[in-house]
């Protein structure tokens, strides 16, 4: 019988050590397993979770930082429109992609009658990726705008990337058509090309506006849960 006192006690033990297992408190307490799980579950409503997993452990200095440029960029959304602001927003993100990449075991599944094995499933060896890979640069907002693929032997710089945000500007022009006439606002990360003297001349030259991105924060990049998974499946 489940009394209030037993559910205290494996309360008491959860609280004592997070990581603690249902068993280890099963013998403790001489219960059985089936039992402390469901007090678990039911009386005490608990699940077990995973850590969350966070790209890097900032400091102080960069938590400052991290708040103040939330702060600044929820400021910047709560003075305009938010239809407005995400109509001219632009994502920009880079990424590696191989020249070749196996097919994956959920892409190479096939519908077929459970009572009629024939003809039998294909049979799916292990390949390697692909030594060879290039860097995508992409600019996107509801479409990809511009894919950019580095050539070899080359890295990029301040300048490169200069060069990448005047294609960019030709090419929303010619998207767009009469509507390019407000400013586009450019989210990208704090690569050293992205925030060097000559960039930053470049986007005021080019009348774009800089959202402040906060430092490790791949919350706000929607290129590495929505945009590349897709790409790089096709």
């Amino acid at each position: 019988m489940t009394t209030p006192e037993i559910i205290d006690q494996i309360h008491e033990l959860i609280l004592e050590d997070r990581r603690i297992s249902a068993k280890s408190i099963a013998e403790q307490l001489v219960m059985s397993r089936k039992r402390v799980g469901s007090i678990i579950h039911e009386d005490l409503d608990m699940r077990k979770f995973s850590a969350k997993w966070v790209p890097k452990c900032l400091n102080a200095d960069g938590k400052r930082q991290r708040c103040q440029s939330s702060e600044k960029i929820w400021n910047f959304f709560g003075a305009i429109q938010m239809i407005s602001c995400l109509a001219r927003l632009v994502t920009m993100d880079e990424t590696w992609l191989d020249h070749y990449d196996p097919e994956t075991r959920q892409q190479s599944m096939e519908w077929r009658n459970r009572a009629n094995r024939h003809p039998p499933p294909q049979k799916k060896f292990q390949v390697e990726k692909s030594a060879g890979k290039v860097l995508a640069s992409i600019f996107w907002d509801q479409e990809v705008i511009l894919i950019d693929y580095l050539p070899k032997g080359q890295t990029i710089n301040a300048e490169y990337y200069s060069s990448l945000l005047v294609q960019l500007r030709d090419d929303l022009k010619e998207k767009r058509r009469g509507n390019f006439t407000k400013v586009v606002l450019v989210l990208h990360d704090n690569a050293p090309d992205h925030r060097a003297l000559a960039t930053q001349k470049k986007l005021v030259y080019l009348g774009f506006h800089c959202l402040d991105r906060p430092p490790y924060s791949p919350d706000l990049a929607p290129s590495d849960y929505h945009l590349f998974p897709g790409l790089k499946n096709n």
